[in-house]
């Protein structure tokens, strides 16, 4: 029922008036319908930049598959590697038969089965023990002590491989000081207080300080550079952990701030060839000559708009040119060198009859940027060395969103610098190869296990 306030204007209106009037409302329909229509598109991994953790997840039970065990057909079954060298072998002989009951000791057995068990011996520390004499010099008078050998120095409490496995445990672990505390007592049979724990990973910060600085240099100079930012928290407050990759390094910065004054502070005076990374304006700004924008950012932004608006061919046929264009790059050692350009070439050439449609409404901010940005969305395809994405940056930053669900925020500076500077190095050992605790263990100090085997009065 129409209410009478509303009822009596109505009926006054004429008939061209009530024409327009329901035009007006039919268009208003149309708006709140697709506004209703947006807000029912939900936001996921695939359509965003949102981490698959945050997807809705049903909560029906997934069917168990009858999948039998083993290796699949065709497959070489893979078992736990046996070590050469056992530390202690047990035979076990045949001496008589079940059945004839004689002796079979003489017998050359047909197969020997060789199985193997797997165990830790109970850890113990190690302790060494220092005695520094203190003498009066009869003839001076002067009191006199005695020099303790690098590595014993006055004022060390832990050896560095103890160091590094605290050091290690806390950050790529992500194990708070509490639990380390009671994982050292109950496992390594080593006393230890949350603030021993502290002073450790405090004195790891400031041993790892010269081989940042040293990572940091080589990817300040390098020809390609990415880089990403994630949230972080000190002190309560909002901060900014920024990453720069380059080759075989990376470089991890703690910031307060999002904006290209950290890019220009790493920076300094230096220029790369290609910067890559997402559209995010200050690095789109960053000091080089090119820059590469992440297509997975663009595919992802592209499904989003395609499931809000299913009709829009743009949207498609950009999304799968991105993934053309992406398969021909992971191809290109496949292809002759001729075969590859003229594959470029289609490609550009489609890509340039994309970006001269036109259509209005919602997605017109991509056609925008792309148009943009024309020269930043192809340039892996002439550089081997530039990559179509910025997932090298994503991964580094990786472990750090793990820590800092696990572990929260940090309470202070020097915490959230040691944290930056560790993942620098040991991020940095670990694509080249290295071990990163032993590299943990290098940067600690002289080892004191050698020790052991020198005379009391060396």
């Amino acid at each position: 029922m129409i209410p009478e306030t509303v009822k009596t204007p109505i009926e006054e209106l004429s008939r061209e008036e009530l024409i327009t009037l329901l035009y007006e409302l039919t268009n208003r329909v149309h708006e709140l319908e697709e506004k209703l229509r947006l807000k029912q598109t939900p936001t996921t991994s695939k359509n965003s930049s949102q981490p698959p953790s945050r997807d809705f997840k049903s909560g029906k039970k997934k069917r168990k598959r009858s999948k039998k065990k083993g290796a699949k057909i065709g497959h070489e079954k893979l078992e736990r590697a046996l070590v050469d060298n056992p530390s202690k072998v047990f035979y076990a002989l045949v001496d008589n038969c079940q059945t004839c009951h004689i002796n079979l000791l003489d017998q050359v057995p047909v197969q020997v089965i060789r199985r193997q068990i797997t165990e830790l011996p109970e850890i113990k520390p190690v302790v060494i023990e220092t005695q520094q004499y203190e003498v009066i010099c009869p003839c001076c008078g002067e009191l006199q002590r005695g020099k303790l050998p690098e590595g014993l120095e006055a004022g060390r409490y832990f050896g560095p491989r103890l160091e590094a496995t605290v050091t290690t445990l806390h950050h790529e672990h992500h194990v708070g000081f509490d639990r380390l505390v009671q994982l050292c007592g109950e496992i390594f049979n080593l006393p230890l207080s949350e603030g021993g724990a502290v002073s450790i990973v405090k004195r790891a910060g400031k041993a790892v300080f010269g081989e940042t600085e040293k990572i940091g240099e080589k990817v300040r100079h390098g020809k390609v550079i990415g880089s990403d930012e994630t949230h972080a928290r000190v002190h309560g407050l909002n901060w900014w952990q920024w990453v720069f990759v380059s080759e075989n390094c990376e470089y991890h910065l703690m910031m307060p701030s999002r904006g290209y004054d950290v890019i220009e502070t790493f920076m300094r005076d230096c220029e790369a060839e290609v910067w890559v990374c997402d559209c995010w304006k200050p690095q789109l700004n960053a000091p080089a000559k090119m820059c590469q924008v992440c297509l997975a950012h663009q595919i992802r932004n592209l499904q989003s708009l395609i499931e809000k608006r299913p009709r829009l061919a743009w949207a498609k046929d950009m999304q799968a040119l991105f993934r053309k264009a992406i398969h021909l790059g992971n191809r290109r050692e496949q292809m002759t060198e001729r075969g590859y350009q003229r594959q470029v070439t289609i490609i550009e050439k489609k890509l340039d009859k994309l970006l001269k449609r036109r259509f209005s409404g919602l997605g017109t901010n991509l056609l925008d940027r792309y148009r943009t940005r024309r020269n930043s969305l192809f340039i892996f395809l002439d550089r081997t060395d530039v990559p179509a994405d910025n997932n090298a940056c994503e991964r580094a930053l990786r472990p750090s969103v793990v820590h800092r669900k696990v572990m929260g925020s940090f309470r202070s500076d020097w915490g959230a610098q040691t944290y930056a500077a560790l993942a620098t190095v040991l991020n940095t050992a670990k694509r080249n190869g290295e071990n990163a605790f032993q590299k943990l263990v290098q940067l600690m100090g002289m080892p004191i296990l050698p020790f052991l085997l020198q005379p009391d009065f060396a």
